[in-house]
């Protein structure tokens, strides 16, 4: 009998605890939801009884109001135009007050004007001495090319103070075509040469503007040289050939132009080679001198040679009939 009762209960389905434990109530998500609603609850009464200071949303309503206003000054590129509306302004209320500029003294000018110095330095007559920014007017005048240095000087109440150092013209560079009047350093004073600059000495090609100055310094060491250069050319930013006024080309060698400068004036000086019909000396090699005949020159040269070999025909043929 037990063991048919055995038998019995061990062939029922035994219930799986994972299924008994699911059949619990969710405890924790119940307790998660419930604190969540406090939470919400929390924040709402306190957003309910929150004390706005009174005015705030007026303050708010400009703030909103002024950010437009730069919004669309930033957009319509109208920023420029509101700064210089301000600082007239400014400056009229600086004026009223005895602040205005009412003499104006310069120094050190020879070459720019002194309309052109007040406009590169932004001085108007509604310009003011209280809001006169120095420091923006030096650099202003530093953009005029004559104009190396420059100080500023403002004597309250109304006097302003302003002296310049001018760069002197030194020489002619043409380049493509363009001839400018330029500074020792390079600078270029003028696009168009005025007429009493029109005797500097002349240099040629790109970067001849900034080495110019040293090759000029070491021509000036050879006068007679120096006195017959018509333009000095830089060849490829390495070496200076010398175009004379009489038409002679004489090409110099990248090291050591000195020592074929001093050839050049001893040859001169011992062979007249300067005024002579030739129309280039090459100088590039230390150890022979090259010389170009100009056509005409050649041209008498090739009949003197004929003329001499004819003779010499001659010559020969009236002894063979001896």
């Amino acid at each position: 009998m037990d063991d048919r009762a055995r038998l019995a209960q061990s062939l029922k389905p035994k219930r799986p605890r994972r299924a008994v434990a699911d059949t619990r109530p969710h405890s924790h998500g119940f307790l998660a939801s419930n604190r969540a609603f406090r939470l919400l609850r929390r924040w709402f009464t306190a957003l309910i009884e929150l004390n706005v200071p009174r005015g705030a949303g007026s303050s708010a309503a400009a703030l909103l109001l002024l950010a437009s206003a730069s919004y669309g000054a930033v957009k319509g590129d109208h920023v420029q135009d509101i700064a210089t509306q301000v600082q007239d302004i400014c400056n009229q209320a600086a004026i009223g007050a005895g602040f205005g500029i009412a003499e104006v003294a310069l120094s050190g000018q020879y070459e720019v004007r002194r309309d052109d110095i007040l406009n590169f330095a932004g001085v108007t007559e509604r310009s003011s001495l209280l809001f006169l920014d120095a420091a923006r007017m030096r650099a202003g005048l530093l953009a005029n090319p004559w104009i190396a240095e420059a100080t500023v000087l403002k004597l309250y109440p109304s006097r302003l103070r302003i002296e310049i150092k001018e760069r002197a013209a030194f020489a002619l560079w043409q380049k493509d075509g363009q001839v400018s009047l330029i500074a020792a350093d390079g600078a270029v004073l003028e696009r168009h040469v005025p007429q009493r600059f029109a005797g500097l000495p002349r240099l040629v090609g790109a970067g001849a503007e900034r080495a110019g100055q040293d090759f000029l310094s070491l021509l000036a060491r050879f006068p007679d040289v120096a006195e017959t250069v018509e333009a000095s050319v830089l060849v490829a930013e390495r070496r200076w050939n010398l175009h004379l006024k009489g038409g002679l080309d004489v090409l110099l060698p990248e090291n050591e132009p000195e020592r074929a400068l001093a050839t050049l004036v001893d040859l001169n000086r011992t062979k007249k080679l300067m005024s002579r019909d030739i129309v280039a000396v090459d100088l590039r090699l230390a150890d022979r001198i090259t010389v170009r005949q100009s056509d005409a020159a050649a041209a008498v040269r090739d009949e003197a040679v004929k003329a001499a070999e004819k003779a010499r025909k001659a010559k020969g043929g009236k002894g063979g009939e001896a």
